[in-house]
Order: structure tokens, then C-alpha cells, then sequence
């Protein structure tokens, strides 16, 4: 640093972040006649949504009606409001859905990722007008076509492969957790195409077949690259510049070194949530906890919408975040969200008491709100533990658990043991957990005595449609519900971890960034998990947080198109 004036580099738009919605904004800006700059904090390109699913829910789209699938804006408008109620303006919830699908089709249309609807029921099959087929997943490319670019791609979260190494589609994903009809036959094409490319496994064991999150901003990417886009990595966003009331900028630091990029049209702040910043995280979540259970990569601290608020942005949903049940191994930087494996046959969820207080099939959003929200002294969710048999163990994997005997625990890696407890018996898991014998035996024979029958009448486990979605088709009556009776037994200590938080910049239906009087600021705009989601505090189906940051960066960009030029 030096007391000289830092270098001025001077672009139209300036999009801090580099995850989808904010690839998404700078294609669009491109695509319009601008000239973005795309600044990144950390050393790798992505975000939290190259490690994701990357599934994007996109109601009404060209997709679904060529698929003879029926979706109407009333019938999406109905089922979103019916879950986010008042917590969000009604012009901004009709501005998602009228605009997602004119989103996808404009990538699509301009040479960006290519997409088709999967079948995935939506997470609340219980709401009117819930569908089963709004989320859409990015075909799958090449690692080759993305070239050098290649090496500095955020990876795919360490949960999000097969066997921890094969990339898989959700199409190819749901068989193969649950068992499902012809799921074998899904495996040996998914290992053979991995294991057949023998030019890449003499290289390396990764896999240069690229789907989900990775494959979605590989061809965002590409998209930017056609239009010689810059991506400049390692260029952190300090502060936002003001003048007369306007964004013109922003102060960023490369290496130590203070500069100053100027916005003609405006700056699009895509850079993620606070999930990675404890201190944030426990000023504003009910419950004291930590980044380290988050499954949301380590940049995302909150430096974008802290910047807005300096520059005079409101803030709302800040004890909101996109829950998950959680585990962390010791040897992992990230976190392992829960997706599948509770609605699986043949496990539960208990408190630190012993007790069950949940419908453990639930969306992970549902489940890890509860654990949130319930925790207190007289219903300690905060760990609790993930138990299950050894039948379960057999039949299904459970992060790096590959399923198998329970003569295979041996060759469980270390980190997985630390957090893993196992009893011979009901009363030696407990003794494990440190709950009271009694009372998880209680709670043991309570399940049981329903699991046979295929009912839960505390919590109404696997009734839901999207609760059966990921059990296991196989098992009769509900393939969410199996008695835990074959030993040994075996308990996973779990947090109410995230996928990312979900409180930020309050923004309009353009994606402006909103004072506290609700009034507009002009040249700033927020996506994303850096603005106050769309969706509220609800979760209404796969793919609601990419599909809102990248419809909303879409829109920011053609509001910044039609903005005055900065002097």
C-alpha cells in the first residue's frame, strides 16, 4: 500500500463473484453490448454453484412443454406464495416466474449451458400446484472443451460423486441411492464410461466428465470466453464507491495492492452468503453455531453484502440460511450435507436425550430447520445423532461408507470414526451417545412397532411425495420406513448444517439493491445468496437457489443496459 492514487481500470459493469448467477449477469451484459469485468476473491472460479448440484427450478419452461409436462405462471405463483406467504413482495416472486424460463431460453438461445428438466417433485408435494418436473439439470460436457480454464474450476464437493470419484447426473444419482429399478445397470454404465476412458485414468482419477455445478459453469464459461470476458481471479471486493448518491465503483485489493474499478452502467454483487463467517453466522441465527458446518465453500464470509450495507443497502432474512443435515469429517474443509440418506429405510434422527422430533425424510431444507430451530435444554438438536442398522449399513452408502458388512468398519478412514459410534446393543449405542439407555430403547421400540406396520404417527415419515421420492421402491409399505433390529448399531454425529445462508441485500424485481426507505440505489445490484432470496425462509424445490440468482442476474443485467452512463 502507498500513499499514491490507486490505478483506475474502468469497465460497464462490474460483477463481484464468479458462481452462476454471476456468469450468468456478465453473459447477458455481454450479449447486450457491454463491456463486464468478472472479479473473484478467491484463486479458483465458480463459486458454491460449481460444487452444487447445480439444478436450477424453472417453472414453465420450453423444456417441460416439450416433454408434454403441464406448468401454468398462476400454478407456480400459487405454490410459491402459499410457502413464502408475506416475506416477499408479490411483484418480485412474479418476476422470478415470469422471467425464469426467458432466462434459461436466452442462454440457451446465445451460447450458453444447455439444460433439460429431470423428474424431481418439487419439496412440499402436499401444496396445490406442486409439480413433479420444474427442475432442470445442465447436460453434461467435457472437461477438454473448457481448456486451461480447466485447472482453476471450483471441484465438485467431495459428497457430490459416485464413489467419490465418478461424476453422476441426477438422473443417474436417484437409481443408484435408492435402489431403484434398474439401478444396477446405472452403475455399471456410469463405472464403465469412468473406467473406459483410459487415456484420463493413466492421468488422473478425475473425472473429466462434467456434470452438475461443474458442468453448468463450464459452459458459462465458454460463454463469457466467445466473448473475451475477463474472469480476474484473486481480486477481492473491499468497498463499494459512492458518489452523489450513485454506485460508480468499487475498491478491490490484488496481492496487498489498493485499485479502484469504475462502473459505468453499474456493479452486480454475486458473491454468496455469510455460511463461512462464524461471527456473522451467531449474531444472527437463533441458534450459536458454526462455518464449520457449513457445506458452502470457505470464501463466502459476507464481504459483498456487508459492503452494500456500508453503502446504505437494507438487509433482511439474516437468520435465514438453505438448511441441511450435516456431518464434518476432520480431514475436510467443507461439510457433507445430508441430502438422501435420512429418507432412506432402516434410520433416525435423535437428540441428544434420545429422542426422535422430526419427519427425517423431509427436504434437507425442513430437516436441518428443525434441528435449528428446536434446539434447546429440553430438546437438544444441536448435535444429534443419525442412527442406524446394520441392515442399512449394507444396503446404502453414507458419505465415504460404501455399503457393506460391518466386518468392512475396519477400513473406515479414520476421520469417519471420530464422529461414528457403534453398539452391539440398543443400550451400548447408548452408552456411545451418552443418552440413557431407557430411553433410546423407548425409542427404538416405538419406531419399530410402526416401521412394521409402514406408519409414523408422530411425524408422518414418508406420507409426503417428495418424502418417497428418495426411499427405497422396494420396500413395502412405506419405503421410507424400516424397523432398526440387526445389530450392530450405529449412530452419526450430525449438525443443522447449510448449503449457504440466504439472508442479504432486500432487492426489487430488477435486482436493484434497496435502501432502507425501500428506494432504490441507483448502480447497485444484488443476486443471489448476497440479496435477500426470493424464495424467503422457504425451500420450494431443487435448483430455487441457482435459478433465482441466475434469473435475477439476468434481469440486473438488463436493467443496467437501459442505465444512464456514470460521469
Amino acid at each position: 500500500m502507498t500513499d499514491e492514487s490507486p490505478p483506475v481500470w474502468e469497465v460497464d459493469v462490474l460483477v463481484v463473484g464468479s458462481g452462476a448467477g454471476a456468469l450468468t449477469a456478465a453473459l447477458t451484459a455481454a450479449e447486450l453490448g457491454l463491456a463486464p469485468l468478472v472479479v473473484e476473491k478467491g484463486h479458483l472460479w465458480g463459486g458454491t454453484s460449481a460444487s452444487s448440484g447445480g439444478t436450477l427450478w424453472i417453472p414453465c419452461s420450453r423444456h417441460m412443454r416439450e416433454a408434454g409436462l403441464d406448468d401454468t405462471p398462476e400454478e407456480a405463483f400459487e405454490y410459491v406464495k402459499a410457502l413464502v406467504g408475506d416475506e416477499t413482495p408479490d411483484s418480485k416472486i412474479k418476476a422470478y416466474i415470469d422471467n425464469a424460463a426467458k432466462m434459461l431460453d436466452f442462454l440457451e438461445q446465445h451460447g450458453g449451458p444447455k439444460f433439460r428438466c429431470v423428474n424431481y417433485a418439487d419439496y412440499h408435494m402436499d401444496l396445490p400446484s406442486a409439480k413433479q418436473n420444474r427442475s432442470h439439470e445442465t447436460v453434461p460436457i467435457t472437461a477438454g472443451q473448457l481448456g486451461p480454464d480447466y485447472a482453476s474450476l471450483q471441484p465438485v464437493h467431495q459428497a457430490g460423486q459416485a464413489f467419490g470419484r465418478v461424476n453422476w447426473t441426477i438422473s443417474e444419482a436417484r437409481p443408484i441411492i435408492t435402489r431403484g429399478k434398474g439401478w444396477l445397470w446405472t452403475v455399471l454404465k456410469v463405472m464403465g464410461r469412468y473406467w473406459l476412458d483410459l487415456p484420463q485414468r493413466y492421468r488422473s482419477p478425475k473425472d473429466r466428465r462434467l456434470t452438475a455445478g461443474n458442468a453448468l459453469l463450464a459452459q458459462l464459461r465458454l460463454g463469457l470466453n466467445a466473448r473475451n470476458v475477463p474472469v480476474q481471479l484473486g481480486l477481492s471486493c473491499k468497498d463499494l464507491i459512492v458518489e452523489q448518491g450513485r454506485v460508480v465503483g468499487a475498491v478491490v485489493d490484488l496481492s496487498g495492492e489498493r485499485r479502484v474499478i469504475r462502473a459505468r452502467r453499474g456493479v452486480v454483487l454475486g458473491a454468496g452468503g455469510f455460511e463461512r463467517n462464524t461471527e456473522m453466522r451467531n449474531a444472527n441465527f437463533q441458534t450459536a453455531s458454526s462455518a464449520d458446518w457449513s457445506g458452502s465453500q470457505r470464501n463466502n464470509t459476507g464481504d459483498a453484502i456487508q459492503a452494500a450495507q456500508r453503502a446504505g443497502a437494507a438487509l433482511d432474512l439474516m437468520d435465514a440460511a438453505w438448511w441441511a443435515p450435516a456431518f464434518r469429517l476432520s480431514d475436510e474443509e467443507r461439510a457433507r450435507p445430508m441430502f438422501v440418506e435420512r429418507a432412506l429405510p432402516g434410520c433416525m434422527i435423535v437428540n441428544r436425550l434420545g429422542q426422535r422430533y422430526m419427519n427425517e425424510s423431509a427436504s434437507y431444507h425442513v430437516a436441518g430447520g428443525e434441528m435449528m430451530r428446536l434446539n434447546s435444554p429440553e430438546c437438544p438438536t444441536a448435535p444429534s445423532w443419525f442412527v442406524f442398522d446394520a441392515e442399512y449399513r449394507g444396503k446404502y452408502a453414507l458419505g465415504p461408507m460404501l455399503p457393506g458388512p460391518s466386518s468392512m468398519d475396519r477400513r473406515l478412514k479414520a476421520s469417519f470414526m471420530e464422529v461414528l459410534r457403534v453398539g452391539d446393543t440398543v443400550a451400548g449405542l447408548a452408552a456411545g451417545i451418552e443418552v440413557a439407555p431407557e430411553v433410546l430403547e423407548a425409542t427404538f421400540a416405538r419406531f419399530n412397532e410402526y416401521a412394521d406396520k409402514g406408519e409414523d404417527p408422530d411425524f408422518g415419515r414418508g406420507v409426503n411425495g417428495y418424502d418417497r421420492y428418495y426411499g427405497d421402491p422396494r420396500n413395502a409399505p412405506n419405503p421410507c420406513l424400516k424397523a432398526l433390529r440387526k445389530a450392530p448399531f450405529y449412530a452419526l454425529k450430525i449438525f443443522p448444517g447449510d448449503i449457504g445462508t440466504k439472508g442479504g441485500v432486500v432487492t426489487d424485481e430488477h435486482g436493484r439493491a434497496l435502501d432502507e426507505d425501500g428506494r432504490p440505489i441507483a448502480g447497485l445490484y444484488a443476486i443471489g445468496n448476497t440479496s435477500a432470496s426470493v424464495m424467503g425462509r422457504s425451500y420450494p424445490g431443487a435448483g430455487s437457489t441457482l435459478g433465482p440468482a441466475m434469473t435475477f442476474g439476468y434481469l440486473a443485467a438488463h436493467h443496467a443496459a437501459q442505465m444512464s452512463v456514470a460521469p
